[in-house]
């Protein structure tokens, strides 16, 4: 059995032609699990980011009821009936908002490890790397940024937990308005 990711199942799925060939019974239950996944990654989202798909009355009904499963069974099965109402949906945009929502996580991803590259930076070099912030974020508070550096150089001098470094990346965020 291949080991294809449920977005490679899923864009299989899409791409197949409509001819008279009947596909096998594995490649149904593959299908069928890329829809069940596909369902699972949707319940699993904030209901923010669920309200962006296009998903029917009877889908987001279901949705709302796997809240409600507390069996595993239950649950189980529920899941195989949203991976039944997923292959009534509109896939094409349902993949559309499900690649706009992972791109946009992985923006923030790394918007999020360059903030902690500065954050390590800062710590590392002090005034010289506080000169650079301020000069890619002018509105920095500088006095704020200097106490916080000099907590968190104390801080890890000591081995003591990184509260500062946490205030440092918490201001560091702030300042770059994420």
């Amino acid at each position: 059995m291949s080991q294809e990711s449920p977005r490679e199942l899923l864009d299989q799925i899409l791409q197949q032609p409509d001819n008279d060939e009947r596909p096998s019974k594995s490649q149904l239950k593959r299908e069928m699990q890329a829809l069940q996944t596909l369902g699972e990654q949707i319940i699993a989202m904030t209901p923010g980011e669920r309200a962006r798909f296009p998903l029917s009355d009877d889908m987001l009904a279901a949705v709302e009821e796997t809240t409600r499963i507390r069996s595993h069974e239950g649950r189980r099965r529920h899941m195989q009936y949203i991976g039944k109402l997923m292959r009534r949906e509109d896939l094409e945009a349902i993949r559309a908002v499900h690649d706009e929502i992972e791109q946009e996580t992985l923006r923030r991803d790394h918007a999020f490890h360059r903030l902690e590259k500065w954050r390590d930076r800062l710590v590392d070099e002090g005034d010289a790397a506080v000169e650079a912030f301020v000069a890619d974020y002018p509105d920095a508070d500088r006095q704020a940024l200097r106490q916080l550096i000099r907590n968190a150089q104390r801080e890890r001098e000591r081995g003591k937990p990184p509260a500062s470094a946490r205030k440092l990346f918490k201001l560091i965020r702030d300042t770059a308005g994420l």
